[in-house]
């Protein structure tokens, strides 16, 4: 929505500092076909090798000629940009070398079919972001597209000619367009040319006749090229106006504009402009022009405007209401302006002060208009309306009498003929409480008075002397003066208010909107915020539209009817609107540039008038973009824990054939020798490869628990059974599990208690003890250490080993994850699931486990070592 006008002589800023932005950015031309084979190619690469001839360096980074002979003998002398090969279910495609192109920069870059959609692999998914990314590196590139592409045709394309283009792109990319060149052939041409085989392949021409080379298909999609075209030269007629600070209107295209005011033509007005612009094929808008001294009452318009596809402008009345429309007529290069022929004041159309009657004196340029509805001749002009509260009428009453009152009880002091100052107070008073009327009544009161007690003769209504009169008319006059003005200021300020007030409202919806964080919640709120303001609201969302707050909320068959069109259609429904007015309820679509998200329903107990109406308005939309992005929030999250699962199924299958592939061929080689050579093996060899079959079981076993341990710590399946653990006791079982040649030096206080779960913190120790033996060095001694910390119990195992790095610390805790660090470490086998299944269970338990590495307090001769924390609470 505009704002006020401005001075349409100076050039508009934003487009000054858009036109300064643009030699950083490179140019695009974009050859647009009305269908495929008009020739879009083949036109670019001829132009192409003309730049070429005149000294331009011309790259073809990539072009599909599609087997076409012509197309392919204009690539002669073009230098062609190597492709990229990606290998993509065992197959090599090749797509375009971004990375090539942006090192080569050349002076023109050629780019085909921009609607392409690339392998995976590449750094984008569609061709037009690669060609976006070409153009902020400041390369000029040439590029060709099929208007059946555009994403908003999509439906149009298919119901035209029965097939939806799979590949697409949105219209904003065709905006950054720079140049457009329609590429066009006559229906009856582009056939010839599919027949005599210059487009497809025999086989393929043939069910192409048959079903999208049509000539109604193609002189339909060619009017769509044509008018997506115009409207790109019309965009570029309005931004060289705004940059020059030309005033409009140019008569390069038609334009229409309604005027909508408050009068009871303004529905009729909009539906005549939209019928005049269908007419002339041309764009339209709706103009609403806001004066402060009157009540508005055109917001039901307006909404039919912009729900019959106009786009909607707001200006505030400045220099009179003819120069505030020329302005934004102008500022619109309107050509067209439809307004209603409202009647006007006696006085108004013997002087010529009707708006018609200025604009046709004062905008000769334009093209005037004028709607009569039925029955608006006979009608009153739209006035503010009389209060309908008696106590500005009491008020005048009042502050004459107790005027009156005291200048009697002055009457000594305060001359009579200074009482007309004191009564024009009076009257300034009156108006600025209730308005122009109850002012005017207590003027005529306040002269009455005056002449009856304090003009000679006294105590009687007499008008006899030239004096007289002249009094009455100077009071007369000034007091409608004084009275009209400040009944004006009061209603500016009320608008005024009204506006701070309905920014006020604005910017505690989206406060409130920005609160909750799940859908539930926020349904809720918006709700509650609905309910404050209209009396009853409900939300209705969902993909069958079922009421979702508040709770136990109810709707009739007429309110679920019209719900259910308001979200179907995405427009405003029932009470008040021109859709099943019948309805108890009104409801607003909640809808963003993604569809609609779901219905807001109010049900208010009188009418909203325009400003309550309007923050309603303003709370579907804020509740809108609140509800979009509680829903991308939570998309966002599953996609997260999608990808954080995907990760771990990944490296749990990675893990198994890294794993399991060592032990199993150890156990097949023993196997396979025991089976054909048992007779010639001595036993001890026997034995040992028994015993080696026994130990590569083994592995496998253990490394499957700790897979299940896995799976069962994040299925939440793992409930710990929490008791007092002593934990001298559980260390020394815990060291049992390991191998007899580990060196430990334990030193725990005999006493020590914590609150764990006994096997839970066994598993944990024999974990980590067992993470400590593969990393520690060959000699070394593990220690481990128990003590009172506060509240806690600390258990310390540290090793002797070649650490951790830096880098390394905050993942060792991480599923699948091995640090891998000199010869020793890299040899070291294991499935990087031990500490992962002690941080799960230690966490369960309600405690922390850490890492610390190089160990503190050693001498620098000794190796870096790790340090091992676990806290748990004490009993």
């Amino acid at each position: 929505m505009a704002g006020p006008d401005r001075d349409d002589t100076r050039p508009d800023p934003d487009a000054l500092i858009a036109a300064l932005a643009e030699p950083s950015r490179g140019r695009l031309k974009v050859f647009l076909g009305a269908s495929p084979g008009v020739g879009k190619t083949y036109e670019m690469l001829g132009q192409a090798r003309r730049r070429q001839a005149d000294g331009t360096d011309v790259l073809a980074g990539l072009i599909e000629t599609h087997g076409r002979a012509e197309t392919e003998a204009q690539l002669a002398g073009v230098t062609l940009l190597p492709r990229r090969q990606v290998l993509y279910r065992g197959q090599m495609l090749e797509e375009f070398d971004l990375d090539a192109a942006l090192t080569r920069r050349p002076g023109l870059l050629l780019v085909d079919e921009l609607a392409h959609t690339n392998a995976p692999g590449c750094r984008h998914n569609k061709r037009w972001e690669d060609v976006a990314e070409l153009l902020t590196a400041g390369l000029d590139v040439w590029t060709t597209l099929n208007v059946q592409h555009l994403e908003s045709l999509n439906d149009d394309v298919a119901r035209i000619t029965g097939v939806r283009p799979a590949e697409t792109l949105p219209d904003r990319v065709l905006e950054m367009a720079d140049e457009i060149e329609l590429i066009d052939l006559p229906p009856a041409d582009l056939i010839e040319r599919l027949r005599a085989g210059k487009i497809y392949r025999a086989d393929t021409a043939r069910r192409a006749a048959e079903s999208f080379f049509k000539p109604g298909n193609l002189a339909a999609l060619r009017e769509i090229a044509l008018r997506r075209v115009a409207a790109h030269v019309d965009a570029d007629v309005q931004d060289y106006r705004r940059r020059s600070g030309v005033i409009g209107p140019w008569p390069a295209s038609e334009r229409v504009l309604a005027l909508v005011g408050p009068d009871s033509s303004a529905e009729a007005v909009v539906r005549q402009a939209k019928r005049l612009a269908d007419a002339l094929r041309a764009p339209w808008s709706a103009l609403h022009v806001e004066r402060l001294s009157e009540d508005q009452g055109a917001s039901g318009p307006m909404a039919l405007a912009a729900t019959l596809g106009a786009d909607v402008e707001q200006a505030l009345e400045k220099d009179g209401l003819a120069r505030t429309i020329i302005g934004a007529a102008s500022r619109l290069n309107a050509t067209h302006l439809v307004l209603g022929r409202a009647p006007a004041p006696v006085w108004r159309r013997l002087t010529g002060r009707t708006l018609a009657a200025a604009l046709m004196r004062t905008a000769p340029d334009f093209s005037l208009h004028f709607v009569a509805a039925p029955g608006l001749l006979r009608s009153r002009p739209a006035r503010a309306p009389v209060p309908a509260t008696w106590q500005p009428w009491a008020a005048a009453v009042v502050i004459v009498a107790a005027l009156t009152g005291a200048g009697v009880l002055l009457s000594g002091i305060v001359p009579g003929e200074a009482m007309g100052m004191v009564y024009l107070a009076g009257v300034t008073a009156v108006a600025a409480l209730g308005g122009l009327r109850p002012a005017l009544a207590a003027a005529a009161l306040s002269f009455l008075a005056w002449d009856f007690f304090f003009i000679p003769p006294l105590y009687a209504i007499t008008i006899d002397s030239p004096r007289d009169v002249v009094v009455l008319v100077v009071f007369a006059v000034v007091a409608v003066l004084s009275g009209g003005m400040a009944g004006r200021v009061r209603a500016e300020s009320r608008a005024a208010s009204a506006r701070i007030e309905g920014l006020r409202r604005v910017s505690a919806f989206s406060r409130k909107l920005g609160e909750p964080a799940t859908e539930p919640e926020l349904l809720d709120e918006i709700a509650r915020q609905a309910a404050a303001l209209a009396g009853a609201a409900i939300v209705l969302a969902g993909d069958e539209l079922t009421i979702r707050a508040p709770a136990g909320a109810t709707l009739d068959e007429g309110a679920w009817a019209a719900a259910r069109w308001a979200g179907l259609h995405n427009e405003p429904t029932g009470r008040g609107t021109s859709t099943l007015p019948g309805a108890s309820w009104r409801f607003l679509p909640l809808s963003t540039v993604r569809g609609t998200l779901g219905v807001l329903g109010v049900r208010p107990k009188l009418e909203l008038d325009d400003s309550l109406q309007q923050t309603v308005d303003a709370l579907a939309d804020q509740a809108a973009v609140a509800l979009e992005r509680v829903r991308l929030s939570g998309n966002a999250a599953r996609a997260e824990a999608m990808a954080g699962t995907q990760k771990l199924r990944t490296a749990l299958l990675a893990s198994l054939g890294h794993d399991l592939r060592t032990p199993l061929a150890g156990i097949q080689g023993a196997a396979g020798t025991l089976r054909t050579a048992w007779d010639d093996l001595a036993p001890p060899v026997r034995a040992d490869l028994l015993a080696s079959i026994e130990d590569d079981v083994g592995r496998m076993a253990r490394f499957l628990s700790s897979i299940g341990e896995l799976t069962r710590l994040e299925s939440g399946e793992i409930r710990p059974r929490l008791g007092s653990v002593l934990v001298a006791d559980l260390v020394q079982t815990a060291l049992a599990r390991l191998p007899d040649a580990l060196f430990v030096g334990v030193q725990i206080e005999p006493t020590l208690t914590v609150l764990a779960d006994p096997a839970l913190l066994e598993q944990v120790l024999a974990n980590v003890l067992e993470n400590a033996l593969k990393y520690g060095s060959v000699n070394g001694v593990i220690r481990v250490r128990a003590v009172r910390e506060g509240a806690m119990g600390r258990i310390e195992i540290e090793d002797e080993g070649i650490g951790i790095p830096p880098a390394d610390l905050p993942h060792v805790f991480e599923s699948f994850f091995r640090v891998h660090r000199g010869d020793r470490a890299a040899l070291t086998l294991g499935t990087g699931l031990g500490l992962a299944i002690a941080r799960g269970l230690i966490d369960a338990m309600g405690g922390t486990i850490e890492a610390r590495s190089p160990r503190p307090n050693r001498s620098a001769d000794m190796a870096p070592g790790t340090i091992i924390t676990l806290r748990l609470p004490l009993v």
